[in-house]
């Protein structure tokens, strides 16, 4: 290296450090306190994320409780630990045991679980996704009793092929057909369900069942 610019290095490396020292000495106190809300935020992630996990932990084993309790037939207790956490877990599993409660209420009695999953339905903090299966579960529990025509307007907004939850609501609304004896229609929607390459196995395996049932045309009861 030539002399010059040896020299003309160390004066830009004593440049520098004059600079940085002017700097350090006027604004010091910004940086340290700077520094210092640095550390402090970290240190307030790290805890909050703490805090998080320990709660979802702790939502979680109430929640386990809740269906050990369901599985051991202590089906009030288990609507009571259910409404507990509904209201005070703060993490999903508060809206896992909403969606548990109205299972819950539906064992009892198919319409208190439907007006359940109804309320959940129309909760507008829910996503769209929670929204739909919460229609999905009203109607699987109204299936039996309720009026098809009152119960088809949401399948079918379901049924469309870009809902994760449509192979449900296509199944739901053949068997709407098949009760009323409207085959033609129950046929549509089993006529879907085939097409569709994306269909689960196990609804495959039914479908055989329904078609059949199709083929034979509505059924005469006799008295």
């Amino acid at each position: 290296m030539a002399p010059n610019d040896e020299f003309i290095r160390e004066v830009d490396e004593e440049y520098r450090r004059d600079q940085v020292a002017q700097i350090w000495k006027r604004y010091n106190g910004v940086i340290i306190g700077a520094a210092i809300l640095v550390v402090a935020a970290v240190g307030g992630w790290r805890y909050w994320e703490h805090y998080q996990e320990t709660r979802s932990q702790a939502d979680a084993l109430r929640y386990e409780d809740a269906l050990r309790l369901s599985r051991d037939d202590k089906g009030k207790d288990a609507e009571s630990a259910l409404e507990s956490l509904a209201k005070e877990g703060d993490s999903g599993y508060g809206l896992l045991a909403r969606f548990r409660l109205a299972a819950e209420l539906g064992r009892q009695n198919a319409e208190n679980g439907a007006s359940a999953y109804d309320a959940l339905a129309k909760d507008g903090k829910l996503s769209a996704l929670w929204q739909d299966l919460a229609r999905l579960r009203a109607a699987w529990l109204r299936i039996d009793t309720a009026d098809p025509a009152k119960i088809r307007p949401d399948l079918e907004r379901l049924a469309v092929p870009e809902n994760p939850w449509r192979h449900s609501a296509r199944e739901l609304l053949g068997l709407s057909g098949l009760k009323a004896g409207d085959m033609d229609y129950a046929g549509r929607w089993f006529d879907q369900i085939a097409a569709d390459r994306e269909t689960p196995s196990a609804l495959k395996q039914r479908l055989a069942v329904y078609t059949a049932l199709v083929a034979g045309g509505p059924v005469a009861v006799t008295q």
